[in-house]
């Protein structure tokens, strides 16, 4: 199964992101952690495949404030959860059988593994904050296991 997870995009929908779906997918699922910005986004990654997206610090308010502040979802028998800042996270992944746990805010790409969970932020794939990149991620679960991949977006 092959998922995009994203994050951060502030409002902004980068053209480069839309022709990086396209060339690596088809996807199976869309993750968004948070940070929308604009509903739009989300209807544009549709056109891709099912998104499940939670709301960021900058979307209290208007649509994107209606989205969950946390979410789990089971995509090909892993529990995957999401949450914006992962130093919110209030709750043992290992204890709860969840497989990944996906977060986002600090627009610092990372995949690390603690305690057999695997944590996954894809970076920004919106405005540029500091000198960090711009990028997405792709979550492989392939032979029952979770594989991560940051994508470096090449952007003008």
């Amino acid at each position: 199964m092959l998922i995009a997870v994203v994050s951060d995009t502030h409002g902004l929908l980068r053209p480069e992101l839309l022709r990086e779906l396209a060339l690596r997918g088809p996807f199976a699922h869309i993750l968004h952690a948070g940070d929308v910005g604009n509903p739009e986004i989300l209807d544009a990654l549709r056109t891709f495949a099912p998104v499940t997206a939670i709301r960021g610090n900058i979307d209290r308010f208007g649509p994107c404030g209606e989205l969950p502040a946390t979410e789990a979802v089971e995509l090909d028998g892993y529990l995957i959860y999401m949450l914006h800042a992962l130093e919110d996270l209030d709750l043992n992944p290992q204890a709860a059988q969840i497989g990944v746990v996906i977060s986002g805010h600090s627009h610092k790409p990372a995949i690390t593994h603690r305690d057999e969970v695997l944590y996954l932020n894809p970076g920004s794939c919106g405005p540029r904050r500091f000198q960090l990149p711009i990028s997405f991620a792709i979550l492989r679960i392939e032979d029952g296991k979770p594989t991560a991949e940051i994508i470096e977006l090449k952007t003008n």
